[in-house]
C-alpha cells in the first residue's frame, strides 16, 4: 500500500508538468498541421506504457512476478491495438510515395 500511495503522490506533484508537456505537444502538432487523432493516440499509448510499468513494479514489489509479467503483456497488447491506425497511416503514406 505504501508503494501505491507514494506513486500516486509523486504523480500528483507532476500533474502540472505533464499538462505543460501535453500543451506543448498539441501546439507543435497544430503548427505542423498534424491530425490530432494521431497525437491523442500517441498520448494514450504513452499513458498505457506508464500505467502498465507502474502496475508491474507494484506486483514485483509484492513478490508477484508472474502477475507483473501478465500486466506487462496486457500493456503491450493494448499499445499494439492502439497503434494500428498509426501503422496503417504510415504504410499508406509509404505506398503512396512508391512509384507504380
Amino acid at each position: 500500500m505504501l508503494t501505491v500511495f507514494v506513486g500516486i503522490l509523486i504523480f500528483l506533484f507532476l500533474i502540472d508538468e505533464i499538462a505543460k508537456i501535453i500543451q506543448m505537444l498539441e501546439k507543435i502538432a497544430k503548427s505542423a498541421n498534424m491530425n490530432m487523432m494521431y497525437l491523442q493516440t500517441i498520448l494514450k499509448i504513452i499513458g498505457i506504457a506508464y500505467i502498465a510499468e507502474f502496475g508491474a513494479q507494484i506486483a514485483k514489489d509484492a513478490g508477484q512476478a508472474a502477475i507483473a509479467s501478465k500486466i506487462e503483456l496486457a500493456g503491450k497488447v493494448l499499445i499494439l491495438v492502439l497503434a494500428i491506425p498509426i501503422l496503417t497511416a504510415v504504410i499508406e503514406m509509404v505506398l503512396s510515395l512508391l512509384p507504380n
